[in-house]
């Protein structure tokens, strides 16, 4: 009865349930996959010597059957030969036999049900060994995802006990006041360059305007040193020509 407990322990097993619990899923499918192969083996051994079994108790319960046939054919044959004591012990063996037979018959029963149930026992095992070979890759699957949920969750913890989107602001004003300073130092290096240029043309009217005056004071002296001169061969001339009129 030891393989039918542990044949009906597999077949209600929950296998999910044992992934939830395992700390390495898939070790664990492949370890409950060995345990189902071994039980499968186990239980086909089992179900082979009870077929076995129930094969010897048909036989023996022909034989017996046969015999009492047998010896009641005898037994008659006796009383017609007026034979009455070889008739008696006919009729016990007959007796025996048509025991032993019912016997048999009984054992043969209960071990026909045993096989019917552990066939169907094979069966569902068998069945259930199959439909976790074709679901080991998706439960794994299931497996690895929430695995890796509980990871970033566990990150996630780790990361920030409060929000992490406080940080991620902390952050971006951060980003932005130092763009701020760039743009300005960017804007203050363009000023700079600019002002040298006006610095350049400061009063330049006033400069064209001294210039011009400079310039008007130098055509009037010039002017007035030709008047001068004027004057002086005017002067000269007025003395030389004198004496000639005398």
């Amino acid at each position: 009865m030891g393989i039918m407990d542990r044949l009906s322990s597999l077949v209600r097993a929950n296998v999910n349930d044992l992934i939830d619990r395992a700390e390495d899923p898939e070790k664990m499918i492949d370890q409950i996959l060995r345990d189902m192969e071994t039980n499968i083996g186990q239980a086909r051994q089992q179900v082979a010597s009870m077929i076995a079994q129930e094969k010897e108790l048909q036989a023996d319960y022909n034989e017996t059957s046969k015999l009492a046939t047998e010896w009641g054919a005898k037994a008659q044959r006796a009383v017609t030969a007026g034979k009455d004591d070889l008739a008696r012990e006919a009729l016990r063996r007959k007796r025996d036999n048509e025991q032993n037979s019912t016997v048999y018959q009984q054992q043969l029963t209960v071990q026909e049900q045993t096989v019917a149930k552990l066939k169907d026992q094979l069966r569902q095992l068998e069945a259930k060994y199959q439909a976790t070979m074709s679901q080991r890759d998706s439960m794994l699957a299931r497996a690895r995802r929430a695995r890796a949920q509980e990871q970033v969750a566990r990150t996630l913890t780790t990361f920030s006990p409060m929000d992490p989107s406080a940080d991620l602001e902390r952050m971006e004003r951060k980003i932005r006041g130092s763009e701020a300073k760039a743009a300005a130092m960017v804007e203050m290096g363009d000023e700079s360059f600019e002002t040298q240029f006006q610095e350049l043309d400061y009063d330049t009217d006033i400069e064209a305007e001294l210039a011009r005056l400079k310039g008007g004071d130098t055509a009037t002296a010039a002017l007035g040193g030709g008047d001068d001169a004027a004057e002086a061969s005017t002067t000269s001339s007025t003395t030389a020509t004198a004496p000639l009129g005398e």
